[in-house]
């Protein structure tokens, strides 16, 4: 089922990453983690649909995303990244494989953060803090490091952050690759989340599985 939705505000998260509020239609449900398919409601997108994570908390009066532009790519990202309040777009029902399991370990790359922030707010405002997770989250340079101010509070919340292409101060310098997992002192017997690219995740699960990681232990975006 469609709905359409008028969009409330817009703000920059970092360089490429906007925060998109909507009106919520009534009875629109959502699991922390759960996508939705949004196309642009204006001619020529409405059938240029992309999946897209709801980040705002399941019970929120309003709808959120939290969403990368690519200019170069001269299409939906890049026309949703200089949309305006007043705009409208049209989303469809709610699907997603990814869920809170409990605590455990994230492993997240660049925007593929998106299904995880969700979850964790969720879980946050239920238990109070998220004791017992651990969020390892990789990105070329620090300025693409989405919503770092709030994830450094989240209380009980372990955060690694890496960066590939840059090395600075609070981060780690380098990839999810076997070295950094064998030096990362992670425990390969709880529940691991994986949200990223679909070849970053195949590369960490098949990391994972080598070190004992069972599939019914991963959860998956992809």
């Amino acid at each position: 089922m469609s709905h359409n939705l008028t969009l409330q505000a817009i703000r920059p998260i970092t360089h490429n990453v906007h925060e998109l509020t909507f009106e919520r239609p009534q009875g629109y449900d959502f699991t922390p983690g759960q996508a939705t398919d949004f196309a642009l409601d204006r001619d020529g997108w409405r059938e240029e649909k992309r999946p897209f994570t709801f980040t705002s908390l399941p019970d929120a009066d309003q709808l959120q995303f939290t969403i990368k532009s690519y200019p170069s790519h001269d299409g939906v990202t890049e026309q949703i990244g200089m949309m305006q309040a007043g705009d409208g777009v049209i989303i469809e029902d709610p699907w997603g494989a990814i869920e809170d399991k409990g605590p455990g370990t994230i492993i997240a790359g660049g925007a593929g953060l998106t299904p995880m922030l969700s979850i964790l707010r969720a879980r946050q405002a239920s238990h109070g803090d998220l004791d017992g997770y651990r969020l390892i989250f990789s990105n070329s340079r620090e300025k693409d490091i989405i919503l770092r101010e709030e994830l450094e509070r989240m209380p009980g919340l372990a955060l690694d952050l890496l960066l590939s292409k840059e090395d600075t101060e609070g981060t780690h310098h380098g990839k999810v690759d076997a070295d950094y997992l064998d030096k990362a002192g992670l425990d390969f017997s709880e529940t691991f989340y994986l949200c990223g690219p679909p070849a970053m995740e195949e590369d960490v699960q098949t990391l994972l599985t080598a070190r004992g990681v069972s599939e019914d232990r991963l959860v998956r975006e992809h």
